[in-house]
């Protein structure tokens, strides 16, 4: 297991930097935020529905029991104070910011899924008869007994987009990498046995199946968009989440891959630098040995001139034989 360095690397000391390398992943998720309002602002395939598929659109028109604009708050602003919290426990800004880039990433891939689904599909909602004709009096093409709606327009365009279900599948990408970035932190798959961990790991894939379940109890969709929306959500978190995150059954799922390559890049730079310093040492016997060779060939050079002085004196001390 890589070494842990709590505290280390803050939003202050390396969140300009971290930013900087994944720019370009923050200008895909602003287009992929733009695709996404575009998708809601085009006209949905109005598929045929003839008078005899009236029958089972008749269910009655209610309010929404979890409001479009607490899905975010749901989905979103939920898994983004879990996050903070443990960016406050472990002051770790790779986590931070990989933990919101998934999270962001997830959510908005499922819209954008699911939006283009829902506007090619244009399957009508199960209370589609009351969204076409507010009055109760249902209009029919004489020839082809197609509806003829008389209802207003905005009603009637998300009377079209039942399946799959946006609600579940925006609660099902959120809560469902919340529920991957919790067992990677908390360890539920260590081996201890500790299943009060996995109560945990299941509590957001519950909030989510709730808020799928109250799309079919309000009639707004049929099990089959609930079922669908589910699929879409929990397979794009999975995707998300292993983009930035190890599996959470690995020994280092509880950071993101980015912290792990960081590491494993400062200990390559600190054992080169290493290298280069020992490198250099071995430079410096050669002066200590060179020296001394130095010396004994200057006293070898010395021994000889002395030598050769000796030889003249001695020389001119012996008399000469032939005088």
């Amino acid at each position: 297991m890589p070494e842990i360095q709590l505290g280390a690397h803050t939003v202050r000391s390396h969140g300009l930097k971290v930013l900087k390398l994944h720019m370009h992943d923050w200008l895909i998720l602003l287009l992929l935020g733009v695709i996404e309002i575009i998708l809601n602002v085009i006209e949905p395939f109005h598929r045929f529905v003839g008078e005899d598929m009236m029958t089972d659109l008749r269910y009655p028109m209610k309010d929404n029991t979890v409001p479009f604009w607490a899905v975010p708050l749901i989905a979103i602003l939920l898994p983004f104070i879990v996050v903070h919290v443990y960016y406050f426990i472990r002051r770790d800004v790779y986590d931070l910011h990989h933990a919101i880039l998934g999270l962001l990433y997830s959510v908005l891939i499922t819209g954008v899924i699911t939006d283009a689904i829902k506007d090619a599909v244009g399957r009508p909602r199960p209370d589609f008869f009351w969204r076409c004709f507010p009055d109760g009096k249902g209009v029919f093409d004489n020839v082809t007994r197609n509806v003829v709606c008389t209802g207003q327009n905005h009603v009637i365009k998300e009377g079209h987009k039942s399946f799959p279900s946006g609600h579940t599948s925006w609660s099902f990408a959120g809560l469902g990498f919340l529920s991957l970035y919790l067992s990677g932190k908390i360890r539920v798959f260590d081996r201890r046995g500790h299943v009060a961990k996995l109560c945990i790991v299941f509590l957001p894939f519950l909030l989510a199946a709730l808020i799928g379940v109250s799309r079919v109890d309000d009639y707004w969709h049929h099990w089959q968009d609930v079922f669908g929306g589910a699929i879409i959500g929990t397979i794009v978190s999975f995707f998300c989440y292993l983009q930035f995150f190890p599996p959470p059954y690995d020994t280092d799922g509880w950071g993101p891959h980015a912290y792990f390559q960081m590491l494993a890049d400062s200990r390559n730079d600190q054992e080169s630098n290493n290298a280069n310093c020992l490198s250099v040492q071995p430079s410096e016997p050669e002066n200590v040995y060179a020296e001394p060779q130095r010396h004994i060939e200057i006293s070898r050079s010395n021994t000889r001139d002395g030598s050769l002085m000796l030889d003249e004196m001695e020389s001119q001390r012996r008399p000469c034989i032939s005088c």
